[in-house]
């Protein structure tokens, strides 16, 4: 079956690309979902500069290993797509090389799917050298075992005079030299990984706060409300690619705000993999804050998209506030008062009018200081060391020297604190006490 999508708008002075969207469903996937994903595959065209002129959906519980949708299917989809003068035709799901080749085939127009199509967008999207660099390194991965599609012209080798060549095909050069760009781009990303991690090292003890969720959650309308600066927030999917940090504070405390790369289904491993040093911000805060939008029929199901793609990423033992955005456009109030229900724990605001923005960071603090301890200790001046660890990873609340000892209260965090006591032995604490922060 197929439905006309007539909401489709594209500013761009340029002709967009005319796009046919295809995608399955069946037991696996019911029909209301799959309308959900390629709803969300449609704001994708939108995103990249797209317009959809159609949407087919499949009633099958497998893709067919050869065409996707099978023979009799992709025979219709040529015959729609010569119809509806369409430039392109998008699938919902990774294709095969040999699903790609035979789809192109029969249609005769560019085929593309899912993962080519958010790796397009992040193409679109990179403006840093890092970003760049990640994704491109991402697309040559993606493109690698796809070679057989894209450049079968090339691979084919004429026998007679002249045309004998030292063994190897086109398609095998192409291999080889994408390989070694592969290299390359992943050498440069070891060196930025090395300045990243020198960058947040010289953040010293601030508390590390990182914005994660489902994209186009409003995290850059988040970060923009708590730090009061003015980051590009678009209603787009993929706004931000490159890990955004700014500095706030709340009542007590100091705060390093990151806004990074939304997830999304089916998120593409490549990009994964590419992008470590964007995720690094991720993985290394102290805190993460899951920004949901309440507004959305899907909620539940994209925050299992994040917390699933948060364990792949090594994430899920980090400290996690919930926080359910846009409540201003829940037009149905028993939707809230569910989520409240289900989620005591969790914040809810609005960003965008500053709802709720107080409760949030009341919440940053009670979590942060539950990691924290208050203690003070009389440390002999002869272990230099241990007290030196005192004033490079905890804030000094007092301090008074005497002839053998110094006096010193302070606050630590509690895994920094058994390391300290790692190195005290007790010959060099004169007195110690611990409270709970």
């Amino acid at each position: 079956m197929s439905f006309t999508d007539t909401n489709q708008q594209n500013h761009s002075n340029s002709q967009p690309e005319k796009v046919l969207l295809v995608g399955l469903y069946g037991s696996e996937t019911h029909y209301t979902k799959a309308i959900e994903y390629i709803e969300e595959l449609s704001m994708l065209v939108y995103t990249a500069g797209g317009k959809v002129v159609d949407k087919v959906l499949q009633n099958r519980e497998k893709p067919d290993p050869t065409t996707y949708i099978g023979k009799g299917k992709l025979q219709e989809i040529a015959a729609l797509s010569k119809e509806l003068q369409a430039d392109m035709i998008i699938f919902d799901d990774d294709l095969s090389p040999t699903q790609a080749r035979n789809i192109e085939q029969e249609t005769k127009v560019k085929i593309l799917d899912r993962s080519g199509l958010i790796l397009d967008i992040f193409a679109s999207r990179a403006k840093t050298a890092a970003a760049k660099t990640q994704v491109e390194l991402a697309q040559l991965q993606y493109l690698l075992p796809r070679l057989t599609r894209y450049w079968t012209h090339l691979s084919r080798q004429k026998g007679g005079i002249g045309t004998k060549g030292p063994g190897e095909t086109q398609i095998e050069t192409d291999r080889r030299l994408i390989g070694k760009r592969i290299s390359v781009l992943k050498s440069k990303l070891e060196k930025l990984d090395k300045q990243r991690k020198t960058q947040r090292k010289g953040r010293g003890n601030i508390l590390r706060v990182a914005l994660v969720g489902y994209t186009n959650v409003g995290k850059s309308s988040l970060l923009n409300a708590l730090t009061k600066t003015d980051v590009l927030a678009e209603n787009k999917l993929f706004a931000t690619l490159d890990a955004t940090v700014r500095r706030f504070e709340t009542r007590n405390t100091e705060v390093l705000l990151s806004d990074t790369v939304g997830f999304i289904r089916k998120l593409p491993h490549h990009l994964v993999d590419s992008f470590k040093s964007t995720l690094d911000e991720i993985r290394e805060s102290d805190i993460l804050i899951h920004l949901m939008d309440a507004s959305s029929d899907s909620v539940l199901e994209y925050k299992k998209v994040v917390d699933d793609t948060l364990r792949s990423i090594g994430s899920d033992e980090n400290e996690v506030i919930l926080a359910f955005n846009k409540i201003d456009a829940v037009d149905n109030p028993e939707i809230l008062a569910s989520l409240r229900r289900e989620y005591p724990e969790a914040v809810f605001i609005s960003a965008e009018r500053g709802i709720g923005l107080q409760d949030l960071e009341e919440k940053i603090e009670a979590v942060a200081m539950a990691d924290y301890a208050t203690v003070e200790m009389k440390i002999s001046l002869k272990n230099f060391k241990a007290i030196s660890y005192v004033f490079n990873e905890a804030e000094v609340l007092h301090k008074k020297y005497y002839d053998e000892y110094i006096d010193i209260s302070f606050q630590i965090r509690k895994d920094h604190l058994s390391h300290l006591e790692s190195m005290l032995r007790p010959e060099d604490l004169l007195g110690v006490m611990v409270e709970e922060a």
